[in-house]
């Protein structure tokens, strides 16, 4: 594959002259402007193109030259040019004196994205993110419930069981979360309820045994 390679102050070679400027061709650039690339019948002494605002004969600068050398290097990983003519190009584009030359090595490559030529399908579910379950509301009652026994001497143990029973098996059946908080009640609960049984039993017996 080849591509079209021209010096600095000539244009593409598919370029069309504009009637009346004597066969001086002409090629519409990026940005719309319409850069006039002087020939034969150009002004002497003149190798660059003529912008209406003089921005292509500024003086390049490193970063011009970098930004074109890493087009020329993703063209050329596209296989868009051969390994002889990237490294052409690219000795221009360092050597390159105007931001019109750099202009001129990168004008038959792509400078950004390339759009897509049909619209995007629908992404499939299975690539989707997984909705959040909703918390059992039950769950966290069990949770509060058992956090709340170092507060009342476990007297809110027993809710904290009932809440954390009843909580779970909802769960199971509507897939909802907060297993881990109607656990946590569940732990806590037993472990008050059965101090305060532990407790009332131990009276029970000094009552027994002292009466």
């Amino acid at each position: 594959m080849s591509y079209p390679s021209w010096q600095p102050g000539e244009g593409p070679k598919d370029a069309q002259a504009r009637p009346g400027q004597g066969g001086v061709p002409s090629w519409r650039g990026q940005g719309g402007q319409s850069p006039v690339w002087y020939g034969q019948g150009g002004p002497p002494g003149l190798s660059q193109p003529a912008y209406a605002d003089g921005s292509h004969s500024m003086l390049a600068s490193h970063a011009d030259r970098e930004r074109a050398v890493d087009v020329l290097r993703a063209g050329f990983g596209e296989g868009r040019m051969e390994q002889a003519e990237f490294e052409k190009r690219v000795a221009r584009a360092y050597a390159a004196r105007t931001v019109g030359e750099l202009a001129l090595l990168v004008a038959d490559l792509p400078q950004g994205p390339v759009p897509l030529p049909a619209a995007v399908g629908a992404v499939p579910r299975t690539f989707l993110p997984l909705p959040v379950p909703k918390t059992n509301e039950k769950a966290i009652g069990s949770a509060i419930c058992g956090g709340l026994c170092l507060v009342t001497f476990g007297l809110t143990g027993l809710p904290a069981v009932i809440l954390g029973h009843s909580a779970r098996s909802e769960i199971r059946h509507r897939g909802e979360g907060g297993d881990g908080l109607a656990l946590t009640g569940l732990v806590i609960g037993w472990l008050a309820t059965a101090s305060w049984t532990l407790v009332v039993t131990l009276l029970l017996i000094a009552a027994l045994t002292t009466g």
